[in-house]
């Protein structure tokens, strides 16, 4: 019966894309370049909160670059991510709130042609899934929050991932 409610349905909200280079420069524009090509759209920089001085990076000195992909092209990235996965997550890739994430080490999986100058740079996926309603906790007026059985769980988002994609989740303890 659950199937039927409109409201119960998950989807795919936003997807981010995560490029941490660990030093500002010509390698953290490089990286822009490259999730540019992927989305399409143009990425923003995040800085470091302090600094670490055995990692060599300064505080607010830009060191990684993302950007956060909607709708239908959202899908299609996501659908590449996994398929250099080759669709096979760990139960730990799931989050609480029914969120998950992989990496990838090379962004060239994902079809984007080699190109020598720009070099290669592994990236973060992040799937923030979401049902109709979620919008209450987010509005600006009258915000509520979102009952219990409305949230999705680590295991509902578990279940969408392997019915959505036939995706294989490894339980590692």
């Amino acid at each position: 019966m659950a199937d039927a409610n409109p409201m119960k349905e998950i989807r795919v909200e936003k997807l981010i894309l995560n490029c941490c280079v660990g030093e500002s420069g010509d390698r953290l524009t490089r990286a822009a370049r490259v999730l540019e090509q992927l989305t399409g759209q143009e990425p923003v920089y995040s800085k470091a909160r302090y600094t670490v001085r055995s990692f060599g990076i300064r505080r607010n000195e830009k060191i990684s670059v993302h950007v956060s992909v909607r709708g239908d092209k959202a899908l299609e990235i996501l659908e590449r991510g996994l398929k250099v996965k080759e669709y096979e997550l760990k139960s730990k890739n799931f989050s609480n709130t029914g969120n998950f994430g992989f990496g990838i080490t090379e962004h060239i999986d994902l079809g984007i042609k080699y190109d020598p100058s720009t070099g290669i740079y592994g990236m973060d996926f992040f799937v923030v899934l979401g049902r109709r309603g979620f919008r209450i906790s987010k509005r600006k007026l009258l915000p509520a929050k979102i009952g219990k059985q409305h949230k999705i769980t680590k295991e509902e988002a578990i279940q969408w991932f392997q019915t959505k994609y036939d995706g294989i989740v490894v339980n590692e303890a």
